[in-house]
C-alpha cells in the first residue's frame, strides 16, 4: 500500500512547479552552493571550497554527503540578502514559519516542519540556548552581524540531540578568526527612526585565532497590538526596541590538530509591548502603563578539540547559558534560567568512509525569579552514538540516544537513514526516527497551571527525498510524515478530574497530532543572475478532532532573484504566507516584497539600500498583532579585505 505522504506528493508537486518554474527553479537543501558561499569550517583533508556541515552527524561532513535534510545559510547570504532579522533569514532560506507578536524586537515563535516552537533545538557554537520556562530561544535578542553561518537540520534528531529535536535543530555559528587581521564595520538608518551599527575584528597569528564583534540596533516601531483587539490590550503608543550584542572567540593551537578555545556572547534587549495588568484594590484591567521587557542573554563556553591519532578525535566543551528577563508595566516580574552543559564527544574512523561518534552530555537547569522561588532544579544525562558509512553509491546514517532526566524519567530515541546515488546528478534519500519534547518549567511547575506528572511528547517520523545537482542548477524535494502523541496543551478542566483541585485549567497531555508536508528547495545561476526559492506545503492536524493546528500556514513560499553585473547589485525577494487558523477565525494570506541594491564604489566600501515590505502590506503575524509597514533603509559597509 502506498504511504499517504507519498500519495500526496504528486499533487503537491503539481501545485508547486508553476511557482518554482516562474523563477527557473529553486535552492538546494542537501547540496546548496548558492547558500554555501561561506561554508562551515572545512575538516582536515576537505577542500575549503566544498560546503561542510556539522549538524547532521555532530561531526564535519561535506554537505553533499548528508543523508538528512540540511540547509546551510552562508555568511555572504546573511550579509547580502537584506534580511531584517535572524527570523527572516530562517523563513526565507530554511522554510520556518514565524509567529511574532508585533514588529522587529518583539517576541518571536518559530515553527519548523509544523512543530511547536519548543520542539526545535537551538544552539550557538554548540551550546544549547533558550529559556527553560518558555521552552524557546529568543531570536529577537540576536543580531545577524555576529553570525558566520547557520545550519538547519529539518526533521527529528533526538537520536543525536535529545529532548526537543522533534522538528529539527538550528545551529548558529558565530564568527571565528582566520588569516590576517580583518576589520569590518556597518552603519544604517531607516524609517521608524531605526538605526543599525556594528563593528568586528578577526584574524589568526602565531597559533592564536581571535574574533570579536559589537552591534547596536534600535527602532521606534509601531504599536505592537492592533486597535480593537480581543483582550483590550491596545495602547496607541509606539512599541520600539533597543538591542546591544557583543561576542568574542579566542583559540590557541599549541600543536597541530589540537585547539583550545573560549567564547562568550551577551545580548541586552529592551523592548516595549502592549498588555494589561490587574492590580489591587479593584483588579480591573489597565492597559496604560509602559510595558517593557528587559531581556539579557549570556553564553560562555570553553572547549578543546584534539586529534589523538588518525583514528580518534575527541572534543570537550563546558558551557553556561543564562536567560534573565524582567518584564511588566507598573510591577516587573523576573524569570531567570541558568543552564550548565558538559559535552564529551569522540569520533572514531574505523575505515575510510566509516565513522562512529560516541558521546556523553550533561545538562543541569535551574529557574529563579518571582514565580519560581521553590521550583526544583533538573538534570539530564544523555548518552549518544552515531554511525556514518559510505558504500560506493550508497550511504548510511544511524543514531541512538538515551536521556535520563530527573524530572520526567528516561527516554530512548534513534534514527536510521540511507541515500543512494541514482546517477551522477540525482540522489535518493530516506530516513525514519523517533523523538520527544520535554515539558518546560512552566508546564511542570508554574503556580496554578503546571503539573509535575506531565509526560513528554513523543514523535515517530518518516521522510523521503530527492536531491538533484547539475552544474549551477540544484533542486530537492522532501516529503515527510510525523506522528506526535501526548501533545502538551491547555486543559480547561476546573473540576479536579484531570487538573489538580483548585486549578481553573492546567497543562496536560491533551491530544495527538499528525503533521505531513512537502518541502521544495533549489537554485539556478545564469551568468550574473542567481535565482533561489523555498516552497513548503504543510498539513498539521489534531488527530482527535481533525482540526488544523493553530498558526500553521498550509503553504509558504520565498522566491529571490539577484543580479550582480560588477560593482552594482540589485535583488528582490517575494515571501508569501498562506492563511492559517488563529483563535476564533483564520488569519488571511499575505505576501511581502523586499527590494535591495548596493554599489561597491571602492574595493573596501559599499553603499547599500533596501526597501522592506515595498507594497506597504498590512501584516498580522499573529491574531491582534501587527508588523511594520513599508520601510526604507540606507547604509554603508566597510571590509578591510574587500568583497
Amino acid at each position: 500500500m502506498t504511504h499517504p505522504s507519498l500519495r500526496a506528493l504528486p499533487r503537491a508537486l503539481s501545485l508547486a512547479l508553476p511557482r518554482v518554474m516562474a523563477l527557473s527553479l529553486l535552492v538546494p537543501a542537501a547540496s546548496a552552493p548558492l547558500f554555501a558561499q561561506t561554508s562551515a569550517p572545512a575538516a582536515s583533508g576537505t577542500s575549503p571550497l566544498q560546503p561542510v556541515i556539522v549538524v547532521g552527524t555532530r561531526e564535519a561532513q561535506p554537505l553533499k554527503d548528508s543523508v538528512a535534510d540540511v540547509v546551510l545559510i552562508g555568511a555572504d547570504t546573511l550579509r547580502d540578502s537584506g534580511a531584517a532579522s535572524v527570523e527572516d533569514a530562517l523563513r526565507r532560506y530554511a522554510g520556518l514559519q514565524i509567529t511574532r507578536t508585533g514588529g522587529p524586537g518583539q517576541s518571536s515563535g518559530y515553527l519548523l516542519r509544523g512543530t511547536t516552537t519548543s520542539s526545535t533545538v537551538v544552539m550557538i557554537d554548540g551550546v544549547r540556548v533558550g529559556s527553560a520556562t518558555l521552552g524557546q530561544a529568543a531570536f529577537e535578542s540576536m543580531s545577524l552581524s555576529e553570525i558566520d553561518h547557520i545550519e538547519v537540520l529539518r526533521g527529528p534528531a533526538s537520536g543525536l540531540y535529545g529532548a526537543d529535536a522533534v522538528g529539527g535543530v538550528i545551529q548558529i555559528f558565530t564568527k571565528k578568526g582566520r588569516g590576517p587581521l580583518n576589520l569590518t564595520a556597518h552603519v544604517a538608518v531607516g524609517d521608524y527612526r531605526s538605526r543599525e551599527s556594528d563593528i568586528a575584528i578577526s584574524g589568526a597569528q602565531g597559533g592564536f585565532d581571535y574574533a570579536a564583534s559589537l552591534a547596536h540596533d534600535s527602532s521606534r516601531g509601531v504599536s505592537a497590538v492592533r486597535p480593537n483587539d480581543a483582550y483590550g490590550n491596545y495602547n496607541p503608543d509606539d512599541d520600539g526596541f533597543r538591542r546591544t550584542v557583543a561576542s568574542a572567540r579566542l583559540g590557541f593551537t599549541p600543536l597541530e590538530g589540537h585547539r583550545i578555545g573560549i567564547s562568550a556572547t551577551q545580548s541586552r534587549l529592551n523592548n516595549q509591548y502592549d498588555s494589561s495588568e490587574y492590580l489591587a484594590p479593584d483588579y480591573l484591567p489597565d492597559n496604560t502603563p509602559d510595558f517593557r521587557n528587559h531581556l539579557e542573554t549570556r553564553q560562555v563556553a570553553a572547549d578543546y578539540r584534539g586529534v589523538i591519532n588518525p583514528m580518534w578525535t575527541t572534543s570537550l566543551q563546558l558551557a553556561r547559558n543564562t536567560d534573565d528577563s524582567r518584564s511588566g508595566g507598573t510591577v516587573l516580574a523576573r524569570y531567570e534560567t541558568d543552564r550548565n552543559q558538559f559535552t564529551w564527544q569522540n569520533a572514531l574512523q574505523l575505515a575510510p568512509g566509516q565513522q562512529v561518534v560516541l558521546g556523553y552530555e550533561r545538562v543541569a537547569e535551574k529557574v529563579m525569579g518571582d514565580v519560581y522561588a521553590d521550583a526544583p532544579e533538573r538534570t539530564n544525562n544523555g548518552y549518544f552514538a552515531g554511525y556514518t558509512g559510505g558504500f560506493g553509491p550508497a550511504s548510511v546514517e544511524a543514531s541512538l540516544r538515551s536521556d535520563d532526566n530527573s524530572a520526567y524519567g528516561t527516554h530512548t530515541t534513534g534514527g536510521l537513514g540511507a541515500s543512494y546515488a541514482l546517477s551522477s546528478t540525482l540522489k535518493l534519500r530516506a530516513l525514519a526516527g523517533t523523538s520527544f519534547r520535554a515539558p518546560t518549567f512552566n508546564d511542570l511547575y508554574y503556580p496554578g497551571y503546571g503539573v509535575s506528572t506531565l509526560k513528554p511528547e513523543q514523535g515517530r517520523s518518516v521522510e523521503l527525498g530527492l536531491n538533484w545537482v547539475s552544474g549551477s542548477s540544484t533542486a530537492s524535494a522532501t516529503v515527510y510524515r510525523n506522528k506526535v502523541r501526548n501533545l502538551i496543551g491547555y486543559d480547561s478542566d476546573s473540576t479536579g478530574t484531570s487538573c489538580p483541585d483548585g486549578y481553573f485549567g492546567c497543562a496536560n497531555n491533551v491530544s495527538r497530532a499528525l503533521i505531513k508536508g512537502v518541502s521544495l528547495l533549489g537554485g539556478h545561476r545564469i551568468g550574473d543572475l542567481s535565482l533561489q526559492a523555498t516552497v513548503d506545503f504543510l498539513d498539521a492536524r489534531d488527530r482527535l478532532t481533525g482540526d488544523r493546528l493553530p498558526r500553521r500556514a498550509a503553504h509558504q513560499e520565498s522566491l529571490s532573484a539577484d543580479y550582480t553585473p560588477g560593482v552594482w547589485s540589485v535583488g528582490a525577494t517575494l515571501t508569501e504566507v498562506g492563511a492559517r487558523p488563529d483563535l476564533v477565525e483564520p488569519l488571511g494570506a499575505y505576501a511581502l516584497l523586499d527590494l535591495r541594491a548596493s554599489w561597491r564604489f571602492l574595493p573596501q566600501w559599499r553603499l547599500e539600500t533596501k526597501l522592506l515590505n515595498a507594497t506597504d502590506r498590512d501584516v498580522q503575524p499573529v491574531r491582534d498583532y501587527q508588523g511594520l509597514g513599508r520601510q526604507f533603509w540606507v547604509g554603508l559597509r566597510y571590509d578591510m579585505k574587500g568583497f
